[in-house]
């Protein structure tokens, strides 16, 4: 196995364009068409969907790496032009890339931990920003923690969906009860982001 994270330039390249292209169209759906509201969402939507989208990525490729497959990174650049245009019309579909994975043999095991590895990444986030928006006292900050748990945690229930090249269906090919209980857990947390 694999012990150092390796990236390429070309990788940190695609991050950084897929972070700030998922900044900017958050940050549209956030603020809409005032300068100065969107001066406010452009960096909490940086801080809880770019880091969500970011970690999400980087845990399949640690997970991947482990087991010393190659992993990269790789912005899909008419999705995120989508991913923008979208924005000025109330919603975002966002699908900036994937980690792309190749070796000789991968498991289906193999295959389910690395998928499981994103998904579980935001709803850790998800805990972490609920904490956070309930224990400090300063409203702006009451404002980031509580997007960046609804986020995560609809990031982490989005990922789930067992269809297509989606996390959840690699999770499901792999093992049932995982799939099961990392659903209930996203449904849960995706209901207790909007109520409190």
């Amino acid at each position: 196995m694999s012990q150092h994270i390796k990236f390429s330039e070309i990788e940190i390249i695609d991050l950084l364009k897929a972070w700030a292209a998922i900044t900017l169209a958050f940050g549209i759906l956030m603020g809409g068409f005032s300068l100065s509201k969107l001066f406010i969402a452009m960096p909490i939507a940086g801080l809880t969907v770019g880091i969500g989208f970011l970690l999400h990525e980087l845990a399949h490729k640690v997970v991947a790496q482990r087991y010393g497959l190659w992993a990269e990174f790789r912005s899909d650049d008419h999705m995120l032009i989508f991913a923008i245009i979208f924005s000025f019309f109330g919603f975002v579909f966002a699908a900036p890339g994937a980690v792309l994975i190749h070796g000789y043999h991968i498991t289906k095991k193999q295959n389910g931990l690395i998928s499981l590895a994103g998904p579980l990444t935001n709803l850790v986030l998800a805990v972490c920003f609920f904490i956070l928006a309930h224990s400090s006292p300063v409203e702006i900050v009451q404002t980031i923690g509580m997007y960046g748990a609804l986020i995560n945690a609809w990031l982490g229930l989005f990922n789930m969906i067992p269809l297509w090249n989606f996390d959840g269906r690699k999770i499901l090919d792999w093992n049932k009860w995982a799939y099961g209980l990392t659903l209930a857990v996203a449904v849960v947390f995706s209901f207790a982001a909007n109520i409190f």
